[in-house]
C-alpha cells in the first residue's frame, strides 16, 4: 500500500458514494479548513490507483507539542476519522488493509512520538480500531442513538417511541404549533439560541456564526433547518440537521423549548423523522442520528426515540496533556 497526500479534489474523486459522515465530503472540509488555525492534510491509502483508505486530519504546532486531529476541537463535528474501503470481503484481506494503513498513518504524523498530540474520532460503522492500540494509542468507547427509518413508515416509527414522547407529540401538534423547513435567517437563529443556551449553563461554545453560515451554505441541499413556530409566526425553536449519503444527523439547536405547557422539540425530531421516510436529499438516507449519547442527562430524552444504541471509537494521546492541547487548540483559533 502507498500513502499519499491528497488534494481537496483528488479527496473528491476518492471518497465513497456512501458509508462516509457529512463532514468527509470536500465542501465541509474546506469550511474547516478555513475556519481553524491548523493545516488540513487528506491522506489516501492506495494499492495501484485504487484508494482502500483514507483520512482528514488537522495539523497544528503548539507550544506543547504538534497536535493532530480529526475532527479538530470545537468545531461541533462529533466524529470524522478513516473511511475504509477494503475490496475483499474476507476479514483476514480487510484486518490487513486496515493494519497497514494506520502504520502508514502512525508513522506519517508521528502519532506514538512524545512530541505529537493526537486524537482520531472515527465515524460508526468503523469497526477495527486495534490497530491504532497497537501501536500504543488509547482507545474510547462511545455512543450514539441511531434510528432506523429504511423499514418503517413515520407511523410505525412514533408507535416504536415511548408514551411520553407520543404524548409530546400529540399535545404539539393540537396547539396549532407549526414545524417548517426555512433557510439561511432561520440557521442563524438556531445558532443564537444554541449559544446563549450554552452562556446560561456556563459551559464553553466556541462556534462562530461565521461558521456556521459557511457550513450551512458549503453543504446545499444536504443541510436542513427545521423550525417550529406558534400559530402567530413566533419562533420557538428549531434544529439544524446535516446530511450524509446515509443519515440526517441532528446537529445543532433542539434546546428544551416550552409553549403553552407543552415541550415542542419532539414535535421537530418528528417532523424530522417524516421528512427522512418521505422526502430525503436523497434516496440513499435510511437513518436519523441523534449525535450523541454519551451524557446521562440527555440519554434520558433522547432514548425515547427507541433508537438503536451504536458504538463508535476514539483513538489517540491519553491523560491531560491531550486535555491541555485540545483547549490551547481552541484558544489560538
Amino acid at each position: 500500500m502507498e500513502l499519499r497526500q491528497l488534494s481537496l479534489r483528488e479527496w473528491d474523486d476518492a471518497l465513497p458514494e456512501t458509508g462516509i459522515e457529512a463532514f468527509h465530503t470536500p465542501d465541509a472540509l474546506s469550511v474547516l479548513d478555513d475556519h481553524t488555525a491548523s493545516d488540513l492534510q487528506l491522506v489516501g491509502g492506495f494499492k495501484g490507483e485504487r484508494p482502500v483508505a483514507l483520512l482528514p486530519v488537522f495539523v497544528q504546532s503548539l507550544p506543547i507539542g504538534t497536535v493532530v486531529t480529526s475532527p479538530p476541537p470545537g468545531m461541533g463535528v462529533p466524529r470524522l476519522g478513516p473511511v475504509m474501503m477494503p475490496a475483499s470481503p474476507k476479514q483476514r484481506k480487510r484486518e490487513k488493509v486496515f493494519r497497514t494503513f494506520t502504520n502508514l498513518v502512525v508513522d506519517e504524523f508521528g502519532l506514538d512520538g512524545y512530541g505529537t498530540l493526537s486524537k482520531i474520532t472515527c465515524r460508526t460503522g468503523f469497526e477495527d480500531p486495534r490497530p491504532y492500540v497497537w501501536k500504543d494509542l488509547s482507545l474510547d468507547t462511545k455512543f450514539t442513538y441511531r434510528l432506523d427509518v429504511s423499514e418503517s413508515d413515520p407511523d410505525d416509527l412514533l408507535r416504536q417511541a415511548s408514551k411520553s414522547l407520543r404524548r409530546e407529540v400529540r399535545d404539539a401538534t393540537e396547539l396549532d404549533v407549526t414545524v417548517t423547513r426555512e433557510g439561511i435567517d432561520a440557521a442563524r437563529h438556531v445558532f443564537e439560541q444554541t449559544r446563549d443556551r450554552y452562556a446560561e449553563q456556563d459551559r464553553p461554545f466556541s462556534q462562530e456564526w461565521s461558521y456556521v453560515r459557511d457550513l450551512y451554505r458549503a453543504l446545499g441541499e444536504m443541510a436542513r433547518v427545521y423550525v417550529a413556530r406558534s400559530d402567530d409566526g413566533e419562533f420557538l425553536t428549531g434544529v439544524t440537521v446535516f446530511y450524509s449519503p446515509d443519515a440526517a444527523y441532528f446537529w445543532q439547536g433542539g434546546g428544551r423549548t416550552v409553549h403553552d405547557g407543552v415541550a415542542v422539540n419532539s414535535l421537530i425530531h418528528w417532523r424530522i423523522l417524516e421528512e427522512i421516510a418521505t422526502d430525503p436529499p436523497r434516496d440513499t438516507v435510511t437513518a436519523y442520528d441523534l449525535y450523541g449519547a454519551n451524557t446521562e442527562r440527555l440519554c434520558r430524552y433522547k432514548s425515547k426515540f427507541g433508537a438503536e444504541l451504536v458504538p463508535y471509537y476514539s483513538v489517540g494521546t491519553a491523560g491531560y496533556r491531550m486535555t491541555i492541547a485540545e483547549r490551547l487548540y481552541e484558544l489560538v483559533k
